[in-house]
């Protein structure tokens, strides 16, 4: 058999997962030195075709790379993620490193501290490499900003890989990073992981702390009550991996708690409840997509899993209800004069009105009495979710009802549209399937597990019981081994990447 070439090792080594990656330092087989160049070199050709890389401190990374192989050579006592390069969500604030959120006013933005999570990750060991690309304050299911302009998704150029993580997602797909941590609040990070192939992890809200993740303004010590960040990788383990260095109390709280999440509900695949929920008439899922997973739930019962339809809530009116909160939550982002403009606006719309715009404006500028009662909704769904949950161990749905769309970016974001089974939906059925997870404050994994007829990748959800997230994470082990899980798109493996984009463009 031939020695592979110094272009094969590379891509092998690129698209390795972040565990096995953090061994092969620990155990010298690889240097991080080694992979932080590795790195660099991708990003150098590959990155101008995706634009998933916007910030990269090379100089800090080599510096912190050959500190940590001295210390490997020295045998002294390293963390989880010793050595490992990684890049972070432009969202997430990093000390000495700009941070834009991919708005303009910002875009000279140069904090003077890490994030509280960015702060746990280098505690770890990790390298911050530098930062993936961002929707302007995380505020869309594509990925485009004034400041960096758009990301391509690794499998098609002329698609999106979702948004706001998409610069993550796409970075991590097409082995450009060891390791992404997005942020989450509608799917942030689960909708990008499904339309490029990778994993990704909601995790049970508030395990991590959100302090110095910019869409609230740099300094706020609050960020809104669904927001959570999200670990982005190329293996189900990757995910545990980084929950186990970012997950746990800030330091205030510390002194009078710690976390310990509970094990796995089973460990073997025929030990499994799984209510199995594919598709709504309130948010229809592309056939594309359904034959997927539908051929990924048969697998499942051919495993021996309990395998069981279900439909635990109603989702048209769940949808509803996330909207209105959604909305609330969000409502402070904006400058007070465009908020003045919403409370005009609301003035005038028609009490019947039920169009997606008047539903935005109505939760944009409601009374805080109409959030407490939301608010109490939103507390009846999750009871609902603890009764399911004593029934069933996960539920599997969809990511969202589409594979990777085609960039749009009509500056009226209602106006866009969604194709599924031929026909015209609304724009932010996108995250129609991701609001479940989000409203119910519960862990949930975007995990591939296969491609359409047309080559794009799919992405299946796993939703577990609150603080259940190494029983999400089990599960994503258990369907990568039914399904094959990651695989690398093709742009990350064409060494003449430029003729591979201009023939997919």
């Amino acid at each position: 058999m031939p020695e592979p070439t110094g272009s094969d090792r590379e891509g092998r080594v690129a698209h390795q997962p972040a565990s096995t990656l953090v061994r092969q330092i620990a155990d010298g087989v690889i240097s991080s030195r080694e992979l932080v160049e590795t790195y660099l070199d991708r990003i150098e050709r590959l990155n101008p075709d995706l634009n998933a890389i916007v910030t990269v401190d090379a100089a800090s990374a080599r510096r912190q790379a050959d500190a940590a192989d001295e210390m490997i050579r020295n045998g002294d006592r390293i963390g989880p993620l010793h050595g490992l390069p990684m890049t972070v969500k432009d969202t997430l604030e990093t000390a000495g490193m700009r941070t834009t959120s991919g708005a303009p006013e910002l875009a000279q933005h140069i904090p003077g501290r890490d994030a509280e999570a960015v702060a746990r990750l280098r505690v770890a060991g990790a390298i911050v490499l530098g930062k993936s690309n961002t929707a302007m304050y995380a505020s869309d299911a594509q990925t485009t900003n004034p400041v960096f302009g758009t990301t391509n998704n690794p499998w098609a150029l002329d698609r999106s890989p979702g948004g706001s993580s998409g610069g993550a997602a796409a970075a991590v797909a097409a082995g450009l990073t060891g390791l992404e941590l997005g942020s989450e609040l509608s799917g942030s990070a689960r909708l990008p992981a499904h339309y490029s192939g990778v994993y990704a992890l909601r995790p049970t809200h508030g395990l991590i702390p959100t302090v110095g993740n910019i869409p609230r303004a740099p300094g706020s010590l609050l960020s809104n009550d669904m927001v959570t960040l999200a670990p982005i990788a190329r293996a189900a383990e990757d995910l545990e991996l980084a929950l186990e260095a970012l997950a746990g109390p800030v330091a205030a709280e510390a002194v009078a708690w710690q976390l310990r999440l509970p094990e796995p509900r089973a460990t073997r695949l025929r030990d499994y409840r799984v209510g199995v929920w594919l598709d709504d008439p309130s948010c229809p899922v592309d056939r594309q997509v359904t034959d997927v997973l539908s051929g990924v739930v048969d697998a499942l019962a051919a495993a021996g899993a309990r395998v069981s339809p279900v439909r635990p809530v109603d989702l048209a009116a769940h949808n509803r209800l996330y909207e209105q909160l959604l909305y609330g939550a969000i409502s402070l982002g904006g400058p007070e004069a465009l908020f003045d403009q919403h409370c005009d606006s609301a003035l005038t719309i028609d009490p019947d009105d039920a169009s997606a715009r008047a539903g935005m404006t109505r939760g944009l500028t409601q009374r805080h009495r109409h959030w407490l009662q939301a608010d109490e909704r939103r507390a009846r769904v999750r009871a609902g979710w603890i009764e399911y949950f004593t029934e069933y161990d996960v539920l599997i749905c969809p990511v969202s009802p589409v594979a990777a769309i085609e960039h749009d970016h009509h500056p009226d974001v209602m106006q866009r549209q969604v194709i599924v089974n031929g026909g015209p939906r609304p724009y932010w059925d996108q995250i129609g399937w991701t609001s479940l997870a989000t409203a119910g404050a519960l862990p949930a994994a975007s995990v591939p597990v296969g491609l359409t007829a047309g080559g794009l990748p799919v992405g299946l959800q796993i939703v577990g019981p609150h603080l259940h997230d190494r029983t999400v994470c089990d599960m994503a082990r258990q369907l990568s081994r039914l399904t094959g899980g990651y695989q690398p798109p093709p742009l990350s493996m064409n060494t003449n990447h430029h003729a591979f984009a201009a023939a997919r463009t």
